[in-house]
């Protein structure tokens, strides 16, 4: 049987410091919310997933973005904020009856990968662990709560700064916030937490106590990478995270055999694919998924926004921006260029401030061009959807197309030129 597991995402907490009517797990790092990169990372793992996710403040909004990209995800809601332990025992009801394992992620960690969460979920199940929190370590770990371990190396607590002694302070393995547990036998501590401290609320953290005190096994898996628990509570953290993902993907990307010509000014998105060969050149922003293909030249003052294939051998230049196009391969689109909702063949050429009018502001909707192999488009060109142009057809130079256009074709939609002599002279004198 395929192996299964379950994991609650606790995404209801509204993050004050971020000073945003936005739901903090919606606040985004190339154009995908903070709780998406965490599902995404959660479904990429090896086995047959659910995901919970614990939804309060936004909780429509949260619930609308979920419900419309994700299948194999539900939502419960924490009326009441009580406290993260009170958040994960939303989730007793829905998985009633589920005996395999579970784990517990932040929403607000986009930095987590999959392979960590696999790597926690081998360890915690190698070990025969009933209870596994994972942690890591840092050199100042100033505001995290510390690991307290046993002379078996088990876990005994979690002590939260403000309650550790001096000793404890000078413990530089933390706690992460990731939990994996055997949820028929831990399940039952979130129906049993105390809510006995200054904030009246019932911690997560207090699942180690319980599960020590009814004789389960609890381990700490420590991850080696400690950039993968970063929490976003602030502006400044949404920023720092954006760094560090682009940071590493671009490594990876570089591994592979792309060239990137200026790492400090270019951001790419993990969600999309670039083959070997390919150079981006400076400035250079990608969002969304995407797909570029090997030989292609990138830039610089380019940017992807999502939906977008580029075939082998292709350029997209300076100030060119691209939304939902499909592009094959040798192709080129130099420079000044807008191309939205568009199919467009090999060895095409669009002309310097081609714009693809899409949208249509009133109706609210886009609609898509096609452009078969060869098709040459003139400087200052206008394509308004929906149009199809046939193969090596010719757009001349400032027309606005509206009509499809035949193969082989010319189109054009210039008035004559017309030229008044000495109008400027003229003009002058009366002045």
């Amino acid at each position: 049987m395929e192996k299964e597991i379950r994991a609650i995402v606790l995404g209801a907490g509204k993050g004050t410091r971020m000073k945003s009517n936005l739901p903090k797990v919606l606040h985004e790092i190339f154009a995908k919310p903070l709780i998406g990169w965490v599902l995404d990372s959660i479904n990429n793992l090896p086995y047959k997933n659910e995901s919970i996710v614990i939804i309060g403040h936004g909780a429509h909004d949260v619930e609308e973005y979920l419900n419309h990209n994700y299948k194999y995800v539900k939502t419960t809601l924490q009326k009441e904020q009580l406290g993260t332990g009170h958040a994960v025992a939303q989730a007793v009801p829905i998985l009633h009856g589920y005996r395999g394992t579970a784990i517990i992620v932040c929403g607000d960690t986009p930095l987590i990968t999959t392979k960590t969460l696999r790597e926690l979920i081998k360890f915690h199940e190698e070990n025969a662990s009933d209870l596994t929190v994972m942690t890591t370590k840092f050199d100042n770990p100033t505001g995290y709560g510390r690991i307290i371990r046993s002379v078996k190396d088990e876990v005994m607590k979690i002590v939260e700064e403000k309650d550790a002694t001096e000793s404890q302070k000078e413990i530089k393995e933390v706690n992460t916030g990731v939990y994996c547990l055997d949820w028929a036998k831990i399940r039952k501590a979130f129906n049993e937490l105390k809510n006995n401290n200054a904030q009246g609320e019932y911690y997560l953290t207090d699942i180690i106590k319980w599960a020590r005190e009814n004789s389960y096994k609890v381990l700490g898996y420590e991850t080696k990478n400690n950039e993968e628990i970063y929490g976003i509570n602030s502006r400044q953290h949404l920023a720092v995270a954006s760094n560090i993902m682009k940071r590493r993907y671009l490594d990876e990307l570089m591994t592979k055999g792309v060239t990137i010509v200026d790492p400090e000014s270019t951001y790419i998105s993990p969600d999309t694919e670039i083959g070997e060969d390919t150079i981006i050149y400076p400035n250079t922003y990608i969002e969304g998924r995407n797909k570029i293909a090997k030989n292609c030249k990138i830039g610089p003052m380019t940017h992807l926004r999502g939906g977008c294939e580029v075939g082998e051998g292709s350029k997209i230049g300076n100030f060119v921006e691209l939304k939902n196009a499909q592009i094959a391969k040798k192709t080129n689109v130099c420079h000044l260029s807008y191309i939205g909702d568009a199919e467009i063949g090999s060895h095409v050429n669009i002309g310097a401030g081609t714009i693809f009018a899409n949208y249509n502001s009133i109706t609210k909707k886009k609609k898509r061009s096609v452009l078969e192999d060869g098709v040459s488009v003139g400087s200052n060109s206008v394509i308004v959807a929906p149009v199809h142009l046939g193969k090596e057809s010719f757009i001349a130079a400032s027309s606005c197309i509206t009509k499809d256009v035949e193969s082989h074709a010319l189109a054009m939609t210039r008035v004559h030129q017309k030229e008044i002599k000495n109008w400027v002279k003229d003009n002058k004198e009366k002045k």
